[in-house]
């Protein structure tokens, strides 16, 4: 299966891969088996957890991973210095000698856990370092904030991804949509999403439709086709609606303009309402065009709110459909409200403080950009060389690395919540349920608990042996499994403000080698 993207490809890379593939190949070391972990070192968006996203993505590079003629001819233009010899191994290079473990796609994570371990000659493996990266670290950033606003508004109401428009550009605009499906919207406006993912699209109308329209006199056809197979005069059946409700002061070209929409889509009619006067002239056409579907048996799905206060304009939309509906037709009273308009998370946060009636909002700007934080920073560090574990050492501890081969599991206590997540060496033995295990800091000492798991569960798994090993495995999922780990987490650790930090361990074991490593690389200097 080819990358969804065709940029993505060997090439897309930054340069000093390939300078030090050439420096490997020329020391005749580009053979040698190494291990790099790729990880991130701080909790996006000022929280406690991350989302894993991009997984499928990589797997469709590593299967078509190779070289082309003209990618050749033009690294040889740009290297001009390098041996011909190195060009011919650089055609061969693919990878089937690879050996790739990860994190399920779309899992809670935490820093310093190794989302992917890569086993495999060094140069290659470096080779595959900038496209790792940058087709994980949006991703996992994307499906994270989509999280994000999915536990601001709850799990009971609608959100649609509306932020193609305002995206960097057709690639990110494309992988916003799929990563906020992902993280838990309900949707996209993206129709080419919907096409590529099986992301369900959702649209009504813009501003300009409405304003298209300047009176009833513009309406050519005035008959709508009930669900009983009859033509009825849809015209006459909303003018006579409108008449009875005293509703003489509407725009009538904005009611012209429902009427025609809802003739066209009379099963997913929904309004934007707020093109002259929310309240005084678009919802009241709306309740017009709504009550005369209802008549024939449709059922109108609802509005839309797209400018000023969305909690006031949307408590009063409410009111109006439960008080026309009381009278007239039930079925109104079950018309959704969306709202729009530049939503971001404090603006959620308000809306709850001030109460609103709204059941679904379209989000676009603030999530496609990820404007709290537009970069992830995941990195992709060498942690073994030659079988030998190799350590980062820095004055920040937090970009210290944790040397050789790692596998984590996650610690569950008697509640059904995790407690922590546990690195251990590969090839110690793994943590059992019900046996008390010693887990420690990292980096910390005075830092280390006792922990007797109810449950544990391994997060690695093989997803590349030479070839692939990992299902494909659909977006919605993906999606599934993220909701349901939304669910299953302690809130604490999930909120938006002062979140509970979350314990990420080490064994014994790995512990105890990380500071044998760090005390025989770190450099003792002499004072005179």
């Amino acid at each position: 299966m080819e990358p969804t993207n065709r940029l993505v490809n060997p090439m897309l890379t930054d340069f000093y891969e390939i300078t030090m593939a050439y420096a490997y190949w020329k020391a005749g070391m580009h053979e040698e088996e190494a291990v790099f972990d790729l990880f991130f070192r701080k909790n996006p968006f000022r929280g406690e957890f991350a989302i894993y996203a991009g997984l499928e993505e990589k797997l469709r590079l590593f299967e078509n991973f190779h070289f082309s003629e003209d990618h050749i001819a033009y690294l040889k233009g740009q290297m001009p210095q390098c041996d011909k010899g190195f060009f011919d191994w650089l055609k061969s290079v693919d990878c089937s000698r690879m050996k790739i473990y990860a994190f399920k796609e779309g899992t809670i994570s935490f820093p310093r856990e190794p989302l992917m371990r890569v086993q495999g000659p060094i140069a290659v493996g470096q080779l595959l370092e900038t496209a790792m990266l940058t087709l994980t670290n949006y991703p996992s950033l994307m499906t994270t904030n989509a999280a994000k606003y999915r536990l601001a508004v709850g799990f009971d109401k609608g959100l649609i991804e509306f932020g193609l428009r305002r995206a960097q550009g057709p690639d990110g605009g494309v992988s916003a949509s799929r990563y906020s499906y992902m993280g838990g919207f309900d949707g996209t406006s993206n129709v080419l999403a919907g096409y590529l993912f099986g992301v369900p699209i959702r649209g009504t109308h813009a501003h300009s439709y409405v304003q298209s329209f300047t009176g009833i006199e513009d309406l050519r056809n005035h008959t709508l086709v009930g669900p009983d197979g009859k033509a009825y005069d849809f015209v006459k059946m909303v003018l006579e609606i409108r008449e009875e409700l005293g509703f003489h002061y509407t725009n009538k070209g904005e009611l012209a303009s429902f009427i025609v929409y809802a003739q066209a889509f009379p099963r997913e009619f929904l309004a934007l309402v707020d093109t002259y006067d929310t309240l005084k002239s678009g919802v009241p056409n709306f309740i017009c065009v709504a009550l005369a579907l209802l008549k024939l048996g449709y059922k109108p799905i609802g509005v839309r709110l797209d400018s000023g206060d969305l909690s006031y304009l949307s408590k009063g939309t409410r009111k109006m459909f439960n008080e026309i509906s009381a009278r007239t037709d039930p079925g109104l009273s079950k018309c959704l409200i969306l709202a729009s308009n530049e939503i971001n998370k404090n603006v959620l946060i308000s809306l709850k403080e001030q109460g609103y009636e709204i059941d679904m909002f379209g989000i676009g700007t603030h999530l496609v950009t990820c404007d709290d934080q537009p970069a992830m920073g995941c990195v992709y560090k060498l942690v073994e060389a030659k079988g030998i574990p190799r350590i980062k050492l820095s004055q920040e501890l937090s970009k210290m690395t944790i040397p050789g081969k790692k596998e984590a599991y996650r610690l569950f206590g008697e509640d059904g919540y995790s407690l922590l997540d546990l690195m251990i060496r590969v090839g110690d033995k793994p943590p059992d349920p019900a046996k008390r295990v010693l887990c420690h800091h990292p980096f910390d000492h005075i830092k280390r608990v006792y922990v007797t798991p109810s449950k544990v569960i391994s997060l690695h798994q093989c997803v590349w042996d030479g070839k692939r090993v990992y299902p494909e495995v659909p977006l919605n999922e993906s999606r599934d499994y993220v909701l349901n780990q939304l669910r299953s987490t302690r809130q604490d650790h999930l909120r938006d403000i002062n979140p509970t930090p979350y314990k990420v361990s080490v064994s014994e074991e790995l512990y105890d080698y990380v500071y044998h490593l760090w005390g025989e690389e770190s450099p003792v200097r002499e004072l005179k």
